[in-house]
């Protein structure tokens, strides 16, 4: 483990404190306490906030890039990065303040990966697989292969945003491999598949905060096996039954 704790040590107001989960972390931090955490909730709890967060407090860029190199645009330090507080461990304080070449964190960010993939593509230590000759699921595949690997803190948010079913079979193969040889991830995810990883630690933020689960017991998982048995319940809500007559 090289990131153990958030913290939050003094009042925050306005947003993001608003959001449920956030106000949980300020007022009673959150410890991390196993290779890989997930992030699960709707849209607008709060996951991706607190992604970037953890990113400012790592010292990467957080609209997505590498640790000791800005390949994303550059931006500002986010609202609840510039409050929180993360406890390292002595290896972690090596991975994100040590020598810039040896730092290992990596935040993968869906709406920025296609402009660091175009940045780096066919540089040394590098992918030479160009983004625009690929899929999009495939340029995210190749550059999740090659930079989420071995020791290190690997920050991602919706990656599986542009992958099918047997590609996000295979990121879970790759988030094992990651935590067996000693990596750290934070992961916030819809994805009921992700998830699924054995030993993975799942936090779900929902009106009463943040809370650790288990994967059967996520609304995600619940609404998917209700929607594949029977679709019908669930889109005589999503349709108006408008036909145009």
């Amino acid at each position: 483990m090289f990131l153990t704790r958030l913290s939050v040590p003094r009042p925050v107001s306005g947003w993001p404190a608003t959001l449920p989960a956030v106000r949980h972390l300020v007022e009673h931090g959150l410890d991390l306490t196993a290779p890989v955490t997930f992030l699960v909730g709707e849209n607008g709890s709060g996951k991706s906030t607190i992604v970037e967060a953890i990113a400012d407090a790592c010292g990467v860029n957080s609209e997505g890039g590498k640790a000791g190199t800005l390949y994303a645009s550059k931006g500002s330090v986010t609202p609840l990065g510039e409050v929180l507080d993360a406890d390292f461990t002595v290896g972690g304080l090596r991975l994100t303040r040590g020598p810039r070449l040896k730092r290992r964190v990596f935040f993968f960010r869906a709406e920025t990966l296609i402009n660091l993939a175009r940045g780096v593509s066919g540089l040394p230590g590098y992918w030479q697989e160009h983004p625009d000759e690929q899929s999009h699921g495939e340029g995210f595949l190749t550059v999740l292969e090659r930079m989420v690997n071995g020791p290190g803190i690997y920050l991602l948010d919706e990656p599986e945003a542009a992958l099918s079913f047997q590609s996000c079979l295979r990121l879970v193969g790759l988030m094992d491999r990651v935590a067996r040889r000693g990596g750290q991830i934070v992961c916030a995810t819809h994805s009921p598949i992700l998830t699924s990883l054995p030993g993975a630690r799942i936090l779900e933020l929902g009106e009463d905060g943040i809370h650790p689960t288990e994967w059967e017991r996520l609304q995600i998982v619940d609404h998917w096996r209700r929607f594949l048995a029977k679709p019908d319940f669930y889109l005589r809500y999503a349709l108006d039954g408008d036909t145009g007559d």
